[in-house]
């Protein structure tokens, strides 16, 4: 399938993309042959082969959350005496801080 230049334009201009002619002519000839390539594909017969989004077995490993007490020197510490140990100003059970992003 041969991929015209008007239609690299075409694309590059809806993408935003200023091209020059140079690369107009690259690109439709590389993009030429990645067409023709996937003509090639077209012809391996996959009616048999199953279909799938990853071939490496991986799979996402969870972990269920967990509360559990902060401890300093083997006691429990308590929020309060977290809350406290801050300089900052604490309110509502949390300490705080300045704005991250500004409105």
């Amino acid at each position: 399938m041969k991929i015209s230049k008007e239609t690299v334009k075409y694309v590059a201009n809806l993408a935003r993309l200023g091209l020059t002619d140079e690369e107009v002519a690259k690109f439709s000839g590389q993009l030429s042959a990645v067409f023709e390539y996937m003509d090639i594909l077209k012809e391996v017969d996959t009616s048999n082969v199953a279909e799938t989004s990853q071939v490496t077995g991986l799979e996402n490993v969870k972990v269920a959350d967990e509360i559990t007490p902060w401890t300093a020197s083997g006691e429990v510490v308590s929020r309060e005496d977290l809350l406290g140990a801050s300089e900052l100003p604490v309110e509502s059970n949390q300490i705080l801080v300045k704005a991250a992003i500004k409105k």
